[in-house]
């Protein structure tokens, strides 16, 4: 696995952590009893990290309050033993490896480190860095740096109300971000994945015809025949501008449906 960056000062939720790693030496491998005093935030960090273990945003699905307030608010954590964990606080133990310590200065924060002025001018370069590699046909290095990008806009619409000014102004840069890591992953295959993040954008936004394109190329590249012609013409519905493009798509379904018919009898 990666390591786990800690930015010393800056309100990290375990602040025992930081004062145990202040004893320690790079290199050093130490063992600490910590009483449940100082353990009751434990359940909120580790489905913090398993979060990003998993792929998601840490904070998917909180609401515009505290950690503990977003706890309550679900009555879970999402995992089982922490939701027994913050029932019933005990004392825990944590084994800790100090693999190296860096001057302020030599640190180059990663964007959940980074303020709310720092995340929104990390996004069009972001976006740029993202259309630089899709030049280059770099498309899984491409949808990382657009996937970075939306986190930061995700993490930033958590503090706005849904659907009001602030957060309205976040979600049209959202929008094209997720295009543009849709298209990465038509082009690397992964099509349940542009199926996913399309359908999930089209839940928001109605109109979008770009959305219902990159969805219906994913479901004609998983045979779902059906749905891939319906998301073709409600695109052209939308956007006369795109018809010969849904025109020619709809040719190329018609054909690897009538092959793939054969190769089935």
């Amino acid at each position: 696995g990666i390591p786990m960056e800690i930015i010393v000062g800056k309100m990290f939720k375990l602040e025992i952590w930081e004062t145990l790693l202040r004893s320690m030496r790079a290199g050093e491998v130490a063992e600490f009893w910590c009483d449940a005093i100082h353990t009751g935030m434990y359940a909120l960090v580790s489905r913090g990290m398993r979060r990003i273990a998993e792929g998601r945003d840490p904070l998917e699905g909180q609401k515009h309050r505290c950690g503990m307030g977003n706890m309550f608010d679900y009555h879970s954590t999402g995992y089982e033993d922490l939701d027994e964990l913050q029932r019933t606080p005990q004392p825990l133990i944590f084994i800790m490896e100090l693999f190296r310590v860096e001057e302020p200065s030599a640190y180059k924060r990663d964007t959940w480190a980074m303020n709310k002025e720092e995340k929104l001018a990390a996004v069009p370069v972001l976006h740029s860095e993202g259309n630089r590699l899709v030049l280059r046909k770099e498309f899984g290095l491409a949808a990382e740096k657009y996937q970075e990008a939306v986190i930061c806009l995700r993490n930033l619409q958590a503090k706005e109300k849904p659907w009001e000014e602030g957060w309205l102004k976040l979600e049209s840069l959202v929008t094209p971000l997720v295009l543009n890591y849709c298209q990465c992953q038509l082009e690397l295959g992964e099509y349940y994945e542009v199926l996913e993040h399309t359908t999930e954008l089209l839940q928001k936004h109605k109109d979008n015809a770009k959305a219902y394109f990159k969805r219906a190329k994913a479901h004609a590249a998983v045979w779902n025949e059906r749905e891939a012609r319906e998301d073709f013409m409600r695109v052209a519905q939308l956007d006369p501008s795109m018809a010969a493009a849904v025109k020619k798509e709809l040719k190329l379904l018609g054909e690897r449906m009538k092959t793939k018919n054969v190769e089935d009898r």
